[in-house]
This record gives C-alpha cells, structure tokens and sequence, in this order.
C-alpha cells in the first residue's frame, strides 16, 4: 500500500490544532493522569520501609499503564463522530486523501500526546517516590524490568486503545456514546494491568512477549478492520443529516 506521508502529516497537524482547541479533551488529558497519580501516591508515601518485602514482591508501577490504555479511548472517540457533530468531516471526506491515510493520521494525532503523557506522568511519579517515599520502599518500588515493560507497553497498548476508540467513533452517532463506549472498552486492559501489578498475575518474561506479539499483531489488524469499517459514503450522508 503505497501512503502519502504528506497527507498523514497533514492530517496529524489538523487533529492537534483541534485538540488544543477542545476543552473537554485537553481536560481529559489533565484529569486522568492525576487520578492514577495521586492515589499510588498517598499510599506509597504512607509506607514504612518494613513494608518494603511485601511490595517487592508486587509490581506497583505497572499499574500505571492504565494511563496509556484509558487516555487515547477518550481522544479517539472524537476522531470521526466528533467531526461529523461539528460540521468538519464532511469537506475531509471529499478530499482525495485515502480512507487508510485519514485513519492513520488521527491515530498518530492521538498516539504521541497519550504517549508522551504517559511517559512524563510515569517520570515524575518515578521522581516523587525516589525524593521523597522511604528508601526500603523506593526500592521495592523502582525496579528495571518495570521500568522497562512501561516504555514498551506504553506505545502498544497506547495504540490499541486508540483502534478500539476510532472503531466506535466511526459507528456512532453521538460523542458522549462513543466516549462511554471507548472508556468501557478499555476497562479489560486496566483490569489486566492491575492484576499484573498486584502479582494476582505473575509477570513473565514469557507473559510479556506473548502480550507485546499479541498487540503488536492486533494493532497491525485494528488498522485494517477500521479502515474497512470506514465507510466514506454513509459518513457523509450521516454528516448532512
């Protein structure tokens, strides 16, 4: 499939330009990460270090890629339905800018703010337990491999909440529905997460390559599922209606 780099390019700047301008969504990019932020916190700052054995055997930061699954769910949702309610998808739509460009350009719009929360988020969490928590508990805490499965899983399951996001937004008819629907879809994910994070499920080097493939694999079809479920004609009708 020979893509217009051009076109995504024009596309990514397009839906940032929209971002900045909505409330709602750079709300949702500021309110969600401090959930997720505050509360570890509290509860991290209120160990002592004799609980250190116990939280070595957990892996608390991975609780954090709740950011990165629930974050871009909200975002993609607006991708096509909240264009079509503000009157802007329909002069998209008779451009000549392929259904798999348009797609991949607001997934990309959507990937990099998620992600670069996430990671900003995730270092100054990281930054504020190894000021300021006790030392036996910073250490329990803050350890390689968790480090390591957060930026890889980070971008990954970032980009599938987006798919999921984009595939309701492009059969829905109403924004709030579609936001409701993407939140909910993403629920399994952050269920997962917290059962890794508890050790309810223990982390594995095998566990993980079997979840990087898998979502390596699913973000590879979400793209061409959407892009078949992006229907250009009923798009437009829908718009004028």
């Amino acid at each position: 499939m020979n893509l217009s780099r051009r076109r995504v390019r024009a596309i990514i700047r397009k839906e940032l330009r929209s971002y900045r301008r909505n409330a709602s969504i750079v709300g949702a990019m500021g309110i969600v990460p401090l959930v997720f932020v505050l509360q570890p916190l509290v509860a991290v700052f209120a160990q002592s270090s004799s609980s250190s054995t116990v939280l070595s055997h957990r892996h608390e930061l991975l609780y954090m890629l709740g950011i990165p699954a629930l974050i871009p769910a909200a975002l993609a949702a607006y991708a096509v339905v909240g264009e079509r309610q503000q009157g802007t998808l329909e002069p998209v739509l008779s451009t000549p800018i392929r259904r798999e460009e348009l797609l991949l350009g607001k997934a990309l719009a959507v990937l990099v703010p998620a992600v670069g929360v996430a990671y900003v988020v995730f270092g100054v969490f990281i930054g504020l337990v190894a000021l300021f928590a006790h030392r036996g508990v910073a250490s329990a805490l803050i350890r390689g491999p968790d480090i390591l499965a957060q930026i890889i899983f980070t971008p990954l399951l970032a980009a599938w909440s987006i798919w999921v996001g984009i595939a309701i937004s492009t059969r829905a008819s109403d924004l709030r529905v579609a936001q409701q629907l993407s939140i909910l879809a993403s629920l399994p994910t952050i269920a997962l997460t917290t059962l890794i994070s508890l050790d309810v499920i223990h982390p594995t080097l095998g566990l993980a390559l079997a979840l990087g493939a898998a979502l390596l694999l699913a973000n590879r079809l979400g793209w061409r599922i959407v892009s078949a479920l992006f229907d250009r004609e009923r798009l437009i009708v829908g718009a004028k209606g």
